[in-house]
């Protein structure tokens, strides 16, 4: 994950910064076993140092054993604590250094090598024997260790994501040969292949039903946990699973080209981006270095005046040490890594984390037409019988006249025929004309359908219902048997049932919602009147989109364009924030932040869930890291020994470490999040009007805007 890299303290870890860089995600487990290993022997040499300890003895209240040798444990196995168990401290403090860009590693380095020189001043009776810190070296160590393995633990969980979506993938694949089939590889694959996937099976490559049928399970890629029908003709991703019976799948796509691939590259990529909130808190980090240099320096200064040379030294140490921004380092990369894992799980990749961070405020979400709101392709929504005639009867005989028809106008009526159970006839003498329309006979009878230069031709009228019709954008066909009008078929792009939620939950949250179309204004009106969109921008041509974009947002808009991440790609590119709505080759389109691995656009929903809960965490875990800092430095420096408190050094080690366990876990919440479209459309129509007094956005804003 490339954003240990920019992390204050995880970046100067001994070589990480390269490993990280070109071990890959399989480096993570290694690391994360590295320090447990460390942990635990430093642990057990700590042990005796800590119990050989002179102080520690004297405060527990027992013996150490007589004879010289005693004295010398502490002192060597501490020794091999400090080089051994603190190198990763002290070279990290080195790398600091050299880079000029002070931070959490060079606190600690510090601490530590103070604690040690001291140590091995007061063991050789050069200094004073209470500077013996000893055990406090060992302990400050062990628990430092112990937070690093803490944190590179949940951060190597957070990428098992990547490992989770490759191992998705069989390890065989049957490929069809000759009148067989053969078991190879996955990786072995070439695109014209054809694969057979048993029920129960994952689809090893991206492909094309040529065979068969099966509901498919395609959770892995839209975050849907109900399988989904696809039958020939239909695309398959690599990964998701045939669960009721079998397919022969022509391979379209292999390898870096699969849509598994993308999405691993996105989740890799925005898990690497750096956002202004995690550079926000890389500065904080760097101020914090001053700010506990100067406090430790006027902590020795004040304790050296007031005559306590060995408290100036403990006080200074302890301020050291209690000021690291180890909490503030870990608090917006884990929550923004664990926040893209998760939203990847659910079908939304994030791909630029800023886009993550802004989806918050935006208070108008503009989304083209075709492919977002609407299908993308043709459905039957009306039927109109002349007298005498049947609505159903007008569409069986449309439906066999278009029996042998591959148009999309045909493939339309075919469904609709089937979502009524009608009885279709067989035809036969099927032929087609261009621009005029399909003919064949059935049950005796020349059946026709088509469009106005059908009816020039045999010099019909069209049906009165056309004109309305007409005006509302549709395409209308005319079925003629025997060469007379016997009704009118009504087609148009088909408005996804899941657009209405999602317009009606963007309302609820105070969200303008906008309409983009290159269609005429009557049937941008159409879908728009349909779904009680806010305003519509129709006739427009792709290149001019990112216009429209520009104007919202001079109107003072914070703006989130949703395109199918084609043609859109100006537009995206230039909204507050772009979203690409559809799974498929397409995921990785660069100009979009966010990538919306299914096509149901509720799924914007469920990006704001993500960024305000996001957020939410960011503000928690900087505002309980910088607050213990501002708390915990005073009391490390003894502003309290006047009234007899004094923090040892070993309790702000493991207040300090304390800190960062409580970021992690408060990050780790947000693994809980359900992201399914249809709870995020839940979540805020079941709010009702008490979500705006919540919402980041702004509602009012969007209220004039949609009464304008």
């Amino acid at each position: 994950m490339g954003t240990m890299g920019s992390m204050p303290g995880m970046a100067s870890m001994p070589g990480m910064d390269h490993d990280m860089a070109h071990m890959g995600h399989g480096g993570h487990a290694g690391h994360v076993a590295r320090f447990r290993r460390l942990f635990w022997t430093m642990l057990a040499v700590s042990v005796p140092v800590v119990a050989f300890s002179p102080m520690f003895a004297h405060l527990v209240g027992y013996d150490l054993p007589a004879g010289t040798w005693a004295q010398w444990v502490s002192p060597l196995l501490g020794t091999v604590v400090y080089l051994w168990g603190g190198w990763p401290f002290l070279t990290g403090a080195v790398s600091e250094i050299r880079s000029r860009k002070p931070g959490m590693m060079l606190l600690i380095g510090l601490a530590i090598t103070v604690a040690f020189l001291a140590s091995w001043g007061a063991s050789l009776h050069l200094l004073d024997h209470s500077l013996e810190f000893w055990w406090e070296l060992a302990l400050l160590v062990v628990i430092m260790l112990l937070g690093h393995w803490v944190e590179m633990r949940s951060l190597a969980q957070t990428s098992t994501a990547l490992d989770s979506l490759a191992a998705l993938l069989p390890d065989e694949a049957e490929k069809v040969s000759g009148s067989g089939t053969v078991t190879v590889a996955p990786a072995d694959l070439v695109v014209g292949d054809v694969v057979v996937v048993r029920p129960g099976a994952a689809v090893p490559a991206d492909g094309r039903i040529v065979e068969g049928s099966a509901a498919v399970d395609e959770s892995m890629v839209t975050g849907e946990s109900r399988p989904v029908h696809r039958g020939i003709g239909d695309q398959v991703v690599a990964g998701t699973v045939a669960t009721d019976s079998g397919l022969r799948v022509e391979v379209t796509a292999v390898g870096d080209d699969t849509a598994l691939a993308g999405i691993r590259k996105l989740v890799a990529d925005a898990q690497g981006s750096s956002s202004h909130a995690q550079r926000l808190a890389d500065r904080a980090a760097g101020w914090l270095f001053w700010f506990a240099l100067g406090a430790a320096a006027v902590t020795a200064l004040v304790w050296c005046l007031l005559g306590q040379p060995s408290d100036a030294v403990v006080r200074t140490i302890t301020v050291l040490v209690i000021a690291c921004p180890h909490a503030l380092g870990l608090a917006i990369p884990l929550v923004v890594s664990i926040a893209t894992e998760r939203a990847a799980r659910g079908g939304v990749l994030v791909k630029d984390r800023l886009a993550l961070e802004s989806m918050r405020t935006v208070d108008t979400v503009l989304f083209d037409k075709t492919g977002t709101l609407t299908r993308g392709e043709p459905a039957l929504t009306a039927v109109e019988a002349a007298a005498g005639m049947d609505e159903d009867r007008v569409l069986a005989l449309a439906a066999a006249a278009e029996t042998d028809s591959e148009h999309p106008l045909a493939r339309a009526i075919m469904a609709e025929a089937r979502t009524r159970s009608l009885d279709v006839p067989v035809a036969s003498d099927f032929s087609s004309s261009p621009a005029v329309g399909v003919r064949a006979r059935a049950e005796g009878s020349v059946v026709e359908v088509g469009g106005p230069r059908l009816l020039e031709e045999r010099h019909a009228t069209e049906l009165p219902v056309a004109s309305s019709w007409r005006e509302q954008g549709a395409i209308i066909l005319h079925v003629l048997v025997d060469g007379k009008v016997a009704g009118a078929l009504r087609l148009a792009d088909e408005v996804r049932p899941e657009s209405h939620q999602a317009v009606d939950a963007l309302h609820e949250l105070g969200v303008q919602v906008v309409m983009i179309t290159g269609d005429a204004q009557a049937v941008a009106d159409s879908v728009a009147g349909e779904l009680g969109i806010d305003r519509v921008f129709a006739g427009v041509r792709p290149e001019d989109k990112a216009q429209r974009v520009e104007q919202l947002q001079s109107e003072g808009h914070k703006v989130a364009m949703v395109g199918d991440g084609v043609n859109d790609a100006p537009a995206l590119a230039r909204a507050d924030v772009g979203i690409a709505i559809g799974a498929g080759t397409d995921v990785a389109i660069s100009s979009a932040g966010v990538i919306l691995a299914s096509s149901d656009p509720r799924s914007v929903l469920s990006v704001i869930e993500l960024s305000r809960a996001s957020y939410r965490k960011m503000q928690q875990n900087l505002w309980w890291a910088a607050g213990y800092n501002l708390i915990s430095v005073p009391l490390a420096a003894g502003v309290l020994a006047p009234i007899g408190f004094v923090m040892p050094m070993s309790i702000g080690a493991l207040l300090m470490s304390a800190s960062t366990v409580v970021v992690a876990l408060n990050a780790q919440l947000l693994r809980r999040l359900d992201l399914s479209p249809e709870h995020s459309v839940e979540v805020v129509l079941g709010r009702g009007a008490t979500t705006h007094s919540g919402s980041d956005a702004q509602p009012d804003a969007a209220k004039e805007s949609r009464s304008a």
